[in-house]
């Protein structure tokens, strides 16, 4: 399994732990978006939608960029991607135990049947 930043995992799985974090994400992936646009869906303020893209933004997941006077906010996907590398191998590696396991009790059956 290839090696991670443990302090980069954790930003991105802190940011990505929030329902409004990972629904303003949702909005970034179909466009590039401004603050107020992010805010209309929520029923939260301006500055509370600007926290949260804050820790977006720490964790590398978004990035503001400037267009006149206004700063509109890009999905950086590599993050992300990288903690699903993660998360998948980490499934990989309780499947091959689960199999073992089955193999094992298999094998335990079929031992235990012989006795009788």
């Amino acid at each position: 399994m290839v090696k991670y930043s443990a302090t980069r995992l954790d930003s991105v799985f802190h940011a990505m732990a929030d329902t409004t974090r990972r629904k303003i994400l949702a909005e970034v992936v179909r466009a590039n978006c401004t603050v107020a646009q992010l805010s209309r869906p929520f029923r939260i303020s301006p500055p509370a939608i600007s926290r949260h893209l804050r820790v977006l933004e720490d964790a590398g997941l978004i990035r503001r960029v400037r267009d006149g006077k206004f700063h509109r906010f890009e999905l950086r996907p590599q993050p992300v991607m990288q903690a699903d590398e993660m998360l998948q191998g980490l499934a990989v590696a309780w499947e091959r135990r689960i199999d073992r396991l089955e193999e094992l009790l298999d094998a335990e059956s079929r031992g235990a049947g012989k006795g009788k």
